[in-house]
């Protein structure tokens, strides 16, 4: 089935986002996997890393939630597991989020993801700037030493579309109603309200991975 932003917007942004901007998962009342800090997902999603186990952190630039398991999610990174795939996707579940999704996934084609998401993270919730103008995002772009032209001619290509394209169905196949949520090899998705805070979510995150490599037969 052919699937567009605006068809999952219409879907299910208007009985869910609404409440739930910023917010993690607050999980369904009553699913008895929130016990254990995490829903199924169900039919479980492909993965694009066969080989490995994949975990997918989904976030907004402008999400304080998000901004707050920031840390904690980048010091697991850097001493995450092997045989992990790590992968963000910053899906515009609100058209208010577009430019931000925009430039994310522009800073990642020009392979600048690293420093270009503290870098936002810290204009948008502590200098206090909205940062939703492509000529105020890309003048950041450039205070890192990008090309500021590349920058806004790369938010606005083909490239960057599809990336946001491609999020949007990887966030409806997983059941998104908010961020920041994690899914794991396709199958579990967490967040705060269903782990328990932001801690707890990196505890589910490597309790699902050594599940998932006991059943794939990696170590």
């Amino acid at each position: 089935m052919h699937f567009t932003r605006r068809g999952f917007l219409s879907a299910t942004l208007q009985t869910t986002i609404a409440t739930t901007l910023g917010a993690s998962l607050a999980g369904v009342a009553g699913n008895a996997m929130a016990a254990g800090g995490y829903e199924l997902i169900n039919p479980p999603q492909n993965t694009s890393t066969p080989d490995k186990v994949e975990v997918i952190e989904y976030f907004w630039l402008g999400c304080p939630h998000c901004y707050a398991f920031e840390p904690s999610i980048s010091a697991w990174e850097q001493n995450m597991p092997e045989n992990v795939a790590f992968i963000r996707e910053a899906p515009p579940l609100n058209p208010s989020w577009e430019q931000h999704s925009r430039a994310f996934y522009a800073a990642q084609l020009l392979g600048r993801e690293h420093d270009f998401v503290p870098a936002m993270f810290k204009a948008i919730h502590e200098n206090r700037q909205r940062m939703r103008k492509p000529e105020d995002i890309a003048d950041l772009a450039a205070a890192l030493g990008m090309d500021k032209e590349k920058f806004l001619k790369t938010m606005d290509s083909f490239g960057v579309q599809t990336k946001m394209n491609r999020s949007m169905q990887l966030a409806k196949g997983a059941g998104l109603t908010g961020v920041p949520s994690v899914v794991i090899n396709g199958k579990y998705r967490t967040g705060a309200g269903l782990a328990g805070g932001n801690e707890a979510i990196i505890t589910v995150i490597n309790e699902t991975i050594a599940m998932e490599k006991k059943t794939m037969g990696i170590e």
